[in-house]
């Protein structure tokens, strides 16, 4: 069974030679590092590129094209090597395009020599970034690896192979780009890409709604992404001026092995309601500290245009801070684990200490060192997580609507918007060596990927709390709470809401939205309506892609609803025939640069007998759960993070109120 990865994951190669299957959209040059145990590069003549296309146990192909294949063979690898890294990136100086964040994300299959897949990563969550570690062999304990990486360079090839330790970096990087250029590696152009979904480094709004920012992801937090999980999984910057995503993906529970280094590079704040090019204003001075005092915390405490923007970018740093001290905390006590296993080792193999007290007074002295060192890692994380507390607890009552929890009261001053904000709240992410701290899972907006909201049993921490009927209404109440807040952060009549039930089965859930008026229509059951739904969206779908690829935008049909628009799909895949599943992969795949998003609440497992047909929608989706689960996996450090779903308190009317508000303004603007 195929392994479908997110960032940071790993999972083992069953055998030596295998096949590195590349399908990126649009032409990328393929390659390949050899790395020792640190990832360094000892010369130029261990890269493989379309330039030099073999080395022993590897062959890349001659050309930049929008789907490789990448020949294998770990037996043949050099024993010096211990990391064979695979590399993406875009050709410069010709017509395409220049950053990976404006095609589709490049999807990157491990297969054996039948083609039956072995792993598999999309890579979400880039932008700016022209050059990519999408993969990543590497050894350990004698046996072959792969892990995720999805470790994306603004700076191009040169500075990815700086980043390896290349001393040579800049001017191979030079020739690689010249091979492709000259011939030595012929570009075979891809069929035309669907229109990108509008981002924040685009002057101009999309033709389908108003300019908003938009990111990646994650994700999350990519998981837009993200990608995602994600999470988009989407970069955003941290306190430290450093590009750091969030987890996403639509993967199961991660897998760690070495952390992935951060990208560097200066932070773009182009916006696209923000014309000059001036740099933002500085953040807020914090009040001064007690002497020996770390400094007291204030919300908005990060660079930005608005307050908004800071107080995003606040939280990526708090993200940052608690994912960097906690895997400081994860190395110190694995290190104090070697070291004490070493030292009771060098005890048991001396005779002399096998006799007697002596050996004894030798193991409790590693013991009482190896708590020791446990302790003095474990008092900083404390110190380092009672900082962020104080942080979060100025940062949560300030920030907006569309970034707090359904209990922060700025819900119960809500106002129908008149912009789009940069990010939604999907729920909060939290680990277990600091569970007192709780980070806002962020998504950018529009979103650029769909959300699959998993209703199976293997949703649950313990999958034995509730059965599959309390799971599939669970994951429906989620979906509800997540469409309602969309709908509460969109202006008024600049997001639409469908949704398919087709057995009806979810009448109490959709009970808030349907009460409340603010669906385009009623939930469509039976096979007739969910294919009259299915045929509407996907017939929008072609409709604003012609007139994009076309470059008329302005041809649209009179009437055609132009807003953003979201279809929940409940119960999947009762109701379904082949034809309505191939439509739902489409919206899935081309919806979202068009402003059509999918919000799937399945039980994988339930639809398994479509066989593989659903693999590429599952993937394409950023799963999140109904309840806590440790899904997500950042790319930074390879933390798996639990995701908790944002929803509303046991009791409290603040869903009603909002939508009331939001169906009383969408009345006012259809008038």
């Amino acid at each position: 069974m195929t392994a479908e990865l997110t960032r940071g994951q790993n999972h083992p190669l069953p055998r030596a030679r295998l096949e590195i299957r590349v399908s990126a959209g649009t032409p990328v040059v393929a390659g390949a590092t050899l790395g020792d145990e640190n990832g360094t590069i000892h010369g130029v003549e261990r890269v493989v590129h379309p330039g030099a296309p073999t080395l022993p146990g590897l062959e890349v192909s001659r050309q930049a094209a929008a789907d490789h294949r990448l020949a294998v063979d770990l037996d043949a690898v050099p024993d010096a090597v211990h990391r064979v890294s695979v590399l993406l990136a875009l050709p410069i100086g010709g017509r395409g395009p220049a950053r990976f964040g404006a095609v589709a994300a490049p999807f990157v299959a491990v297969t054996d020599l039948d083609g039956d897949e072995v792993a598999s990563y999309t890579i979400t969550g880039l932008e700016a970034e022209s050059a990519v570690v999408a993969l990543e062999l590497y050894r350990r304990q004698g046996a072959w690896k792969v892990r995720a990486v999805g470790q994306g360079y603004a700076g191009g090839l040169a500075e990815l192979l700086a980043d390896q330790k290349l001393p040579e970096a800049h001017q191979l990087a030079a020739s690689i780009h010249e091979a492709v250029a000259s011939g030595l590696a012929r570009s075979i152009p891809a069929p035309p890409a669907a229109a990108p979904a509008h981002r924040p480094d685009h002057g101009t709004p999309p033709p389908t709604g108003p300019g908003t920012p938009v990111p990646p992801a994650s994700s999350p937090y990519d998981p837009q992404g993200a990608s995602a999980p994600g999470p988009q999984t989407p970069g955003a910057p941290g306190r430290h001026g450093a590009q750091q995503p969030y987890p996403g993906g639509p993967g199961e529970s991660a897998t760690t092995g070495q952390p992935a280094a951060p990208a560097g590079g200066p932070i773009d704040y182009s916006h696209p309601r923000r014309q000059n090019t001036a740099p933002p204003p500085p953040p807020p001075a914090a009040p001064p500290a007690e002497p020996g005092q770390p400094a007291r915390p204030v919300a908005g405490d990060a660079t930005g245009w608005s307050m908004e923007e800071r107080l995003y970018n606040q939280v990526w740093g708090m993200f940052e801070d608690l994912a960097r001290t906690t895997a400081a905390y994860r190395s110190a006590v694995d290190f104090a684990d070697s070291r004490m296993e070493k030292e009771l080792d060098q005890v048991l193999a001396d005779p002399r200490s096998r006799i007697g007290g002596q050996g004894d007074a030798a193991r409790e002295g590693a013991r009482a060192r190896h708590g020791q060192l446990v302790a003095q890692a474990r008092e900083v994380l404390d110190r380092d997580v009672a900082q962020l507390v104080a942080e979060a607890e100025v940062v949560e009552p300030a920030l907006p609507a569309a970034f707090a929890r359904w209990d922060n009261p700025v819900w119960h001053a809500y106002r129908v918007p008149m912009e789009i904000p940069m990010a939604l709240r999907l729920g909060d992410l939290h680990l277990p060596e600091a569970d007192r701290i709780r980070i806002p899972m962020l998504m950018r907006l529009p979103l650029e990927r769909g959300l699959w909201i998993d209703s199976g049993r293997s949703a649950s921490l313990d999958g034995s709390f509730a059965d599959s009927h309390e799971m599939r209404r669970l994951g429906l109440e989620t979906a509800v709470a997540h469409a309602a807040r969309l709908l509460a952060v969109y202006p008024a009549g600049e997001f639409t809401v469908h949704v398919i039930d087709p057995a009806g089965s979810g009448a109490q859930a959709l009970a808030p939205l349907v009460q409340s008026g603010v669906l385009a229509a009623p939930p469509a059951q039976g096979a007739a309506g969910t294919a009259d739904v299915l045929a509407r969206l996907t017939q929008r779908v072609d409709l604003v892609q012609m007139a994009l690829r076309g470059g008329a935008p302005d041809a649209l049909p009179p009437g055609l609803d132009t807003s953003q628009q979201l279809l929940i799909v409940n119960d999947f895949p009762h109701g379904f025939d082949d034809r309505a599943v191939n439509q739902l992969r489409y919206l899935a795949d081309e919806g979202p640069a068009v402003g059509v998003h999918l919000m799937m609440v399945a039980d994988r497992e339930e639809s398994a007998g479509f066989g593989p047909l659903l693999d590429p929608l599952w993937r394409s989706l950023l799963r999140l759960t109904p309840v806590a689960d440790d899904h997500l996996a950042d790319p930074w450090v390879g933390h798996a993070w639990t995701y908790e779903p944002s929803l509303v308190p046991p009791g409290s009317q603040v869903l009603q109120q909002v939508l009331a508000q939001v169906a009383a303004a969408r009345r006012s603007w259809g008038r």
